[in-house]
């Protein structure tokens, strides 16, 4: 059986850290914990999950965001399916339910990026969710 849920509170959003780390190699419990309770609290940062049997096999994370480029939009931050259960269409399905609730509330859209050597994920995004490439995104550390 399968189930969406949405995350709530420290408790919860570690249910997800094993699944997530997949994705955010570079975090730890306690950085992950510290960067998704400053951006809930900053930016309406949220965690979504997708259950199969009892089981968090995919995890979202997004934000509103406002932009003169895109507008009013849901920005996914993190998209993940477990290695063990990839390619079950889980991925569809939380994406899906997530451009649905930015249907619901008004959101013109949503957008996100994928790292350069990801071929399979932005595949998946072009061809299987109807995304366009429109940008590159750039970084700069300090």
């Amino acid at each position: 059986m399968e189930k969406i849920r949405d995350l709530k509170g420290e408790r919860e959003w570690l249910e997800a850290f094993q699944v997530m780390k997949q994705l955010r190699l570079h975090l730890d419990e306690e950085e992950f914990l510290a960067l998704v309770k400053l951006a809930e609290e900053k930016e309406e940062y949220q965690i979504s999950v997708l259950e199969a049997d009892h089981e968090i096999v995919c995890v979202i994370g997004y934000m509103p965001m406002i932009t003169l480029y895109y507008g009013r939009y849901l920005w996914v931050c993190d998209l993940v399916t477990d290695s063990k259960h990839r390619s079950k269409g889980y991925g569809e399905k939380l994406l899906n339910c997530i451009e649905e609730r930015a249907r619901k509330k008004g959101f013109d859209g949503i957008a996100l990026s994928s790292a350069f050597q990801r071929i399979e994920a932005h595949r998946f995004y072009e061809e299987k969710m109807g995304f366009d490439k429109v940008s590159y995104s750039f970084k700069k550390g300090f």
